[in-house]
């Protein structure tokens, strides 16, 4: 099983401290928070490759980063790929990125694809074996207790399967408040789909597009995620993840 993080945003709302930092390595906690990720995806087992798309701003960050993660931390072998976009004007979006990986390292294998400003609490491992069992495309899914917050986000809705039977980004009038987060399985026989996806013309940013555009052709199951789940997208939320993860 491979893994892919997605880190080639210029995360501008954070400015100036991701001007010559990329959000993913700014410290919570005094950890970068890709290693949020990192760390709790490693007891999945058996990934044999770390893939991080940035961008030519920031690809010697990263390639460094996982030089001393490698030798301090943990053996997984990383490549970093540089989409070669410079700025917000010529950035492929997400989707774009994660079609990107696929063509230029011929990936022919099941796939995760996280966010790398995602901040987990609790180990991915239930994550990979409910992937392993269902061998179909996997959303991971959060509660975060309010409609109104739904609104920055997707709202999804199951069926008693845990199967998704809607799905809408950004709702102006969410129903529930579970949301779509930026953590998915693709198993190997549907990679094939994303590479339709922007064949066809499709938004290339915003990863839950390919979800929406993806369960009406094949099933999507649902993941919940447990414990806290941080999406770090201002100085306050970063503020906050400060705080309550320097306690825990």
């Amino acid at each position: 099983m491979k893994v892919l993080i997605l880190a080639a945003g210029y995360a501008t709302r954070l400015y100036p401290m991701t001007l010559t930092q990329p959000k993913p390595l700014l410290p919570v906690a005094g950890k970068p928070m890709v290693e949020y990720v990192l760390d709790n995806l490693a007891p999945i087992g058996n990934l044999d490759r770390i893939y991080v798309v940035t961008n030519a701003k920031f690809a010697q960050s990263f390639q460094q980063w996982a030089d001393h993660y490698r030798a301090t931390k943990s053996k997984l072998d990383f490549t970093i790929v540089n989409d070669g976009s410079t700025d917000d004007s010529n950035k492929f979006g997400a989707i774009g990125d994660l079609n990107l990986v696929l063509e230029r390292e011929n990936v022919d294998d099941d796939l995760i694809v996280v966010a790398g400003d995602n901040l987990f609490s609790q180990s991915l491992e239930e994550f990979g074996k409910f992937c392993r069992e269902k061998k179909a495309p996997v959303l991971g899914v959060y509660d975060v207790g309010s409609l109104e917050q739904v609104k920055k986000y997707s709202s999804i809705n199951l069926d008693l399967n845990g199967k998704i039977v809607a799905f809408e980004e950004k709702p102006q009038h969410p129903t529930s408040t579970l949301i779509g987060i930026a953590l998915y399985y693709y198993p190997k026989n549907t990679l094939s789909l994303i590479k339709q996806y922007i064949a066809e013309g499709n938004n290339p940013d915003q990863p839950g597009r390919l979800i929406q555009w993806l369960y009406p052709k094949t099933p999507v199951y649902t993941w919940t995620v447990p414990g806290l789940w941080y999406d770090i997208g201002s100085k306050e939320t970063l503020e906050e993840a400060n705080r309550i993860y320097s306690h825990r």
